[in-house]
């Protein structure tokens, strides 16, 4: 009974994105792509059939929710760590546990460990043993890319799902399910939430639904009731519990003047880049959001015909994060108008995106030989390195050799255009393909 209690006063004092988690696949929100009607983790999950996986996106997208939601309803025992002050120990511990239930009683385990990024090599070979061969399950979440930032033992023994930041209309569901929700949210309360503060708090919460639920709450419990027991949420109210400036622009605005800012970086016209850029600063747009589409840009739209677009790019942000508004409104604007003004080229956007799809239907091969790693003591007894020709030791510091996976052999995904440098790059390739 005491303990009863005690849990029901944390769970009462738990923040409101916490206790807003869903329970079920069907109060979950978003990522209709792996979890929609039919999808293979939907299905997995309600067959309880699901294999060890790695969720990673961006914060507040719903990978831990829906890790919870495979606790709740799948039949296995359910172990939960956070990597950031989990260890060895633990870990041996819990692989302990789950043979114990697998052998007494034939019960499944799963490990849900969170930020799962942080885990190094130890702490994630401590693990292979049980997954290989069937102790345990694993179930990690984290925001940084796991082909990155995790060993390649775990990853390739897992199924990567990826999230994205969730839409506008799933941050709406989220904040008036919690308006709504007496017994977990804030239905017990009178709460008026005008259009235009929920507008702001969808909108400046930027697919993240746990920075959205965190700013109503806080609005919530520091806004005093007016005399007929209202509390009423403004524009002015939801506003400062994001943070951030009130933005002068309903959703569909903000949406249409950014892509008008985008379009016309694209169409090399400066002028119009600036009056776009202008009207979204005004309006009280996150600068970085505006930094980030130059980065972004500088690569897409004009890549290798003037690389130092990027250098450009990236030193305006640099500059708004050591100086911020309003001085890093000139940096800012020398990027767009050296971005529209330089030479444009999609070369690099078609030549990554077609690798990409290659790398997603192409086998999986070893490495040829004549490209492994001889770094190691013992690699070249192993043949690693045989037959690799350096290329500067031959005229003009190239030599004519196979570097693709043998499957894609003779495949071209960068096609240089006649545009800036590529033109010189275009020319010099040529040179070098006639020998």
């Amino acid at each position: 009974m005491q303990q009863d209690l005690f849990r029901a006063n944390r769970e009462k004092a738990a923040p409101l994105a916490d206790r807003m988690r869903p329970r079920t696949l069907d109060e979950f929100i978003g990522q209709a792509h792996i979890v929609g009607e039919g999808r293979l983790l939907r299905r997995a999950i309600e067959l309880d059939r699901l294999s060890s996986s790695i969720f990673f996106g961006p914060p507040g997208c719903g990978k831990t929710a829906l890790a919870y939601v495979i606790a709740n309803s799948t039949g296995a025992e359910v172990y939960k760590l956070n990597a950031v002050t989990a260890g060895v120990k633990d870990v041996r511990e819990i692989i302990e546990k789950a043979k114990e239930q697998l052998s007494l009683y034939g019960k499944n385990s799963f490990l849900l460990l969170d930020e799962c990024h942080r885990w190094n090599k130890a702490q994630s070979d401590s693990i292979l043993p049980a997954l290989e061969n069937g102790t345990l399950r694993f179930i990690g979440s984290t925001t940084e890319n796991p082909m990155i930032s995790m060993t390649g033992a775990i990853v390739s023994r897992c199924r990567v799902f990826q999230f994205y930041p969730l839409k506008p209309k799933d941050i709406e569901r989220c904040v008036l399910n919690a308006l709504n929700d007496a017994q977990r949210g804030l239905g017990s309360l009178k709460i008026k939430l005008f259009d235009d503060a929920l507008n702001h708090i969808i909108v400046s919460a930027n697919g993240d639904c746990r920075a959205a639920l965190n700013a109503l709450e806080l609005a919530a419990l520091t806004t005093p009731e007016d005399k007929n027991g209202i509390i009423q949420i403004t524009l002015e109210i939801a506003a400062e519990s994001m943070q951030q400036k009130v933005l002068a622009l309903d959703e569909q605005l903000y949406y249409d003047m950014l892509s008008a800012f985008c379009k016309s970086l694209r169409g090399s016209d400066s002028n119009a880049s600036l009056a776009w850029f202008s009207r979204l600063i005004y309006g009280g747009v996150d600068p970085r959001i505006i930094a980030r589409r130059l980065i972004a840009h500088a690569s897409e739209d004009i890549g290798m015909a003037n690389p130092n677009a990027l250098v450009q790019a990236v030193a305006a942000f640099n500059a708004l994060e050591y100086i911020g508004l309003p001085e890093a409104r000139l940096p800012l604007a020398q990027a767009i108008i050296y971005i529209c003004e330089s030479p444009k080229s999609n070369s690099v956007l078609k030549a990554v995106d077609a690798a990409m799809e290659d790398t997603k239907t192409s086998l999986e091969e070893p490495v040829p030989l004549h490209l492994r790693d001889t770094s190691y003591l013992g690699a070249k007894a192993l043949g690693s390195g045989q037959g690799y020709k350096y290329p500067h030791d031959y005229p003009g510091h190239y030599v004519n050799a196979q570097y693709m996976p043998p499957s894609l052999k003779g495949r071209i995904y960068y096609e240089p255009s006649n545009q800036g440098s590529e033109a010189a790059i275009k020319e010099n390739k040529l040179k070098r393909d006639k020998g």
